[in-house]
């Protein structure tokens, strides 16, 4: 069977964030193959009028209406957009307000609140961006002792996408090491890594998925032969298991999915 079409718009007066967290539900309709749009910091009509325009091509394009993801907290806004036909998914109307009839209480509704209510405000996601960025790939040992975590696995395993999320998400600052096959002849963890066991979590993956994914940056090589990804995965499952890491494998897992089983191990007190 063929997959259908739409284009899912992500509309947002602030950084997106909320909205594309709300997009999540797209996950539950696998037969539907939808095209992702952001429109971040929409507060103004001119951006409602441009964003209006886009939601309309879509629906000509498509010959089926968008579905339109929003977190717009003012009202008059809101209205404007809505104008155009699509449907809506509406942080909003379908949440906030509701529950602000049942406590009795006016809402806020300025861009960001609701990251401001997790208890991980900008400045300290950007830090653990930053810091998952500059070490990524075991790019460097300083400041390691800073990490909140630290993720190990074999190559193309999920380290990055998942260190990155729980920066961008949670403010989590994550590091990511590859074990080779170096470390599996030693039977032991990088030097570097020894005094931060409590730290450590393990992503391992099925040798198929990793072929696969070895295959897209180096085809028909030793690195992604079927071959030799089922004996690093098991080298690398055996060392982890040496060493008392507990992992997850991440073949069929989201990062969103990953990130909430580190969160449990790692257990933040803001999380």
């Amino acid at each position: 069977m063929s997959q259908q079409k739409r284009t899912a718009f992500f509309i947002s007066d602030g950084t997106g964030i909320t909205a594309g967290a709300l997009g999540q539900l797209l996950a539950h309709f696998p037969e539907t193959q939808f095209t992702q749009i952001r429109i971040p910091f929409t507060d103004s009509d001119a951006k409602v009028d441009d964003a209006q325009k886009r939601i309309v091509n879509a629906r000509m394009e498509n010959g089926q209406r968008p579905i339109v993801i929003m977190s717009i907290g003012n009202q008059k806004l809101r209205a404007e957009l809505k104008e155009v036909d699509a449907y809506y998914i509406d942080l909003f109307d379908s949440f906030i307000d509701p529950l602000g009839v049942e406590l009795k209480e006016e809402p806020l509704t300025r861009p960001g609140v609701a990251h401001s209510i997790s208890g991980t405000n900008y400045s300290d996601r950007m830090e653990a961006i930053n810091f998952a960025l500059g070490h990524d790939d075991g790019m460097t040992h300083n400041g390691l002792n800073q990490a909140n975590v630290i993720l190990v696995g074999v190559s193309r395993s999920g380290k990055t996408p998942t260190s990155i999320y729980l920066a961008m998400q949670f403010g989590i600052k994550a590091a990511n090491y590859p074990l080779t096959p170096e470390d599996f002849e030693r039977k032991a963890l990088p030097p570097i890594l020894e005094g931060y066991i409590d730290k450590i979590f393990g992503l391992t993956i099925q040798a198929d998925r990793l072929s696969s994914l070895r295959s897209e940056r180096r085809p028909n090589s030793t690195y992604a032969s079927l071959d030799n990804c089922r004996k690093e995965i098991t080298d690398c499952e055996n060392l982890m298991k040496r060493a008392g890491i507990p992992w997850a494998d991440s073949t069929t897992r989201s990062v969103e999915e990953l990130s909430a089983i580190i969160l449990q191990k790692i257990r933040q007190p803001n999380t």
